[in-house]
């Protein structure tokens, strides 16, 4: 008998040889139909894997990460199986799963895919589902995989075994089909239920732009039909929602080749709205004892090269800027906190003076490929709500603790409730990639976990995620589709003050070094508007809305009063706009409508004569009349239950 320990701390005694699926039918019938992947000792396993030593076991469902992995994974394999039956001769390549759903690349040689053949593909895909194949994984010999492959005339594959070693190479087998594959299946194809081809796109084998270019087929598939008719509806809504038609529509930003791709153009309205985002945020710290200091955009090479940015983003960011002066060499800003570094540098501290919070809206730029643009969310320069703290050890966990209360006002005054708060730690076994001593890794990773926790903060733990100089705190929001974003990061840093040489006279009256807090409640302006107007729909909260109020007049004979009344909004600091146009009053509200202006006042005979306005608010539903007086408290009070006041 072997021991199975579960999540929940229980322990299972089964015969040796029990596979995974078989502990799920001991735990209940209805866990067994669900369970679609499992871990083993943190491996992943197959759920016919037999169990042979004692261990722990977690099972997953479609309801869990690892579960939809497992069954996109799967997909894939059913996917690559029906196109080399319709595309005879085609070579296959790799195919993973995806955030949603999963690729494979294929080289189709002489045959040409398109939309038209999306539907044949889904057919035989789920024609091979119905057949409820069981995936069953194998090892090769490094040299019977190669016979297998050179036979198939698949130089891709033949590839990637000879990069493997022998003993560590798998099969895996379902129905006629046979694929190079290292595990994570769901138990057999019956388990899909329902399949969609989404696109294809061009992809350079190994992301090579040297080497052939194969064509990447995406697609989805799910447990049940309606689960597809829900993501296809969801995709409709992303589409009304996507930043760059409502930024367009709303006239907030835009682009031009002349300038350049990724880098953005704020029009006036886009402008007014980042600028009280600044603002919003500006007051906030303010009260948190911030100090707002302005850095160029370039810096000498030197200066990042101390810091380690040179090293981590030089070689694919933006060229040198070479002056007239010999071996002169100046880098657009990559980061701001070198530029903090040496502004802290330019005093000598005090334990007393400490801790010294500097913050910037200061613009960088780092070189994305063309491909990799999109919109506001993947530019070429973007502005970071970067601020960085200098303070002592001791002051390390209350001022972490401070940072992650002004994030959460942030989130809060901005309706993202959603939130999971992820603890980002280097990856222990590719230290290479990272710089500073393990000791400071592990204090830095230490005080990230305790605040986290006593924050009360939900909280999980990502190996491998954190920044190359420290650990991080990074919030994932949930949007109104339900989608995930990284917003907002907090970063611990031992390594920058001794890069810097960063230090403070102690009570002992010897030197010492601070430690460094990166934080950006935003993350950068730019990504944090795609992703506000994405989740609003571009119904930002009263507050920041560029125009909170249009008054629309029924004639051009009430100009005079709606003048007077766009005066008294102008006095309540309710941003208004008047439309004395002579079209219909229907046209105006649609206008209105299109154009996300929360209040529509109209005036006519009956509210000239009564000294009121009449509102309707946007989306149709109407509030009557009323006084100046009395909208104006309207506004207020739904401004004030959105826009908190931030306490320290």
């Amino acid at each position: 008998m072997i021991k199975i320990t579960l999540p929940d701390g229980s322990v299972k005694e089964v015969q040796q040889g029990t596979t995974v699926l078989e502990v799920a039918k001991s735990i209940s019938e209805g866990l067994a139909r669900n369970v679609l992947s499992a871990q083993f000792n943190g491996q992943t396993v197959e759920t016919s894997t037999p169990l042979n030593q004692d261990g722990s076991l977690v099972l997953f469902t479609w309801k869990d990460k690892e579960g939809k992995k497992a069954f996109w994974h799967s997909s894939s394999h059913v996917m690559a199986q029906a196109i080399q039956e319709l595309f005879p001769g085609v070579k296959l390549t790799i195919g993973p799963a995806i955030e949603n759903g999963f690729y494979y690349d294929v080289d189709f040689g002489e045959h040409k895919i398109s939309d038209a053949d999306f539907p044949k593909i889904e057919k035989r895909m789920l024609e091979i589902a119905r057949g409820k194949h069981d995936f069953s994984l194998r090892e090769v010999s490094k040299q019977s995989a190669l016979d297998f492959y050179k036979k198939e005339q698949n130089p891709f594959k033949v590839e990637l075994i000879e990069n493997l070693e022998d003993g560590d190479i798998t099969f895996c087998d379902h129905d006629s089909f046979t694929d190079l594959c290292r595990g994570g299946h769901i138990p057999n194809t019956g388990n899909i239920k329902a399949v969609k081809i989404m696109n294809v796109a061009g992809a350079y084998w190994r992301g090579d732009e040297n080497n052939p270019q194969l064509t990447r087929v995406y697609g989805i598939s799910f447990p049940k039909q309606k689960d597809l008719k829900e993501y296809l509806a969801l995709l409709e809504e992303a589409k009304k929602r996507d930043h760059r038609k409502l930024g367009k529509e709303l006239q907030l930003f835009t682009f031009s080749q002349k300038v350049g791709q990724g880098l953005p153009l704020w029009l006036p309205k886009g402008a007014a709205l980042r600028q009280r985002l600044e603002d919003f945020l500006k007051k906030a710290q303010h009260k948190a004892g911030y100090e707002s200091v302005v850095t160029p955009h370039i810096g000498q090479k030197e200066l990042y090269e101390t810091s380690g940015h040179y090293a981590k983003y030089g070689e694919d960011s933006f060229q040198p800027i070479l002056t007239p002066h010999e071996n002169e060499e100046f880098l657009l800003k990559p980061m701001n906190c070198p530029h903090h570094c040496e502004i802290y540098n330019a005093s000598a501290w005090s334990y007393r003076d400490l801790p010294k919070r500097f913050a910037e809206f200061g613009t960088v730029y780092r070189y994305e490929q063309s491909g990799e643009l999109h919109g506001l969310t993947r530019v070429r320069g973007f502005t970071q709500d970067d601020a960085h703290i200098f303070c002592t050890p001791d002051q390390l966990d209350q001022e972490f603790k401070n940072v992650i209360d002004l994030v959460l006002y942030v989130f809060g005054s901005l309706g993202f409730e959603d939130f999971t708060a992820q603890v980002s730690l280097r990856d222990p076994e590719n230290k290479e990639k990272y710089i500073g001593s393990d000791a400071n890794w592990e204090k830095a990773e230490q005080a990230i976990i305790n605040a986290a926790k006593e924050k009360g903060l939900n909280y999980v733990i990502e190996t491998g995620e954190a920044a190359f100089y420290g650990p991080k705190l990074d919030f994932m929001v949930k949007d109104a589709l339900g989608r995930s974003w990284q917003l907002g990061t907090i970063q611990v840093d031992y390594n920058l003050p001794e890069r810097f040489d960063l230090t403070y006279k102690g009570s002992d009256n010897e030197e010492h070094r601070p430690v460094m807090i990166h934080r950006a409640p935003f993350g950068s302006m730019e990504r944090f508007v795609a992703i506000l107007l994405e989740h609003t729909a571009g119904n930002f909260p009263l507050w920041l809305m560029p125009q909170q109020a249009i008054i629309l007049s029924l004639s051009e004979k009430y100009e005079k009063y709606t003048k007077k009344v766009l005066n008294l909004l102008e006095n309540h600091e309710i941003r208004s706009a008047l439309d004395n146009r002579s079209e219909t009053m229907g046209k105006k509200i649609r206008e209105a409508e299109m154009n996300k202006i929360p209040y529509m006042l109209i005036i006519g005979e009956q509210e000239e004569l009564n000294g009121t306005v009449s509102v309707r608010k946007h989306g149709g539903d109407d509030l009557g009349e009323m006084t100046i007086e009395d909208f104006a408290q309207l506004i207020s009070k739904e401004i004030n239950a959105s826009l908190k006041t931030f306490e320290v």
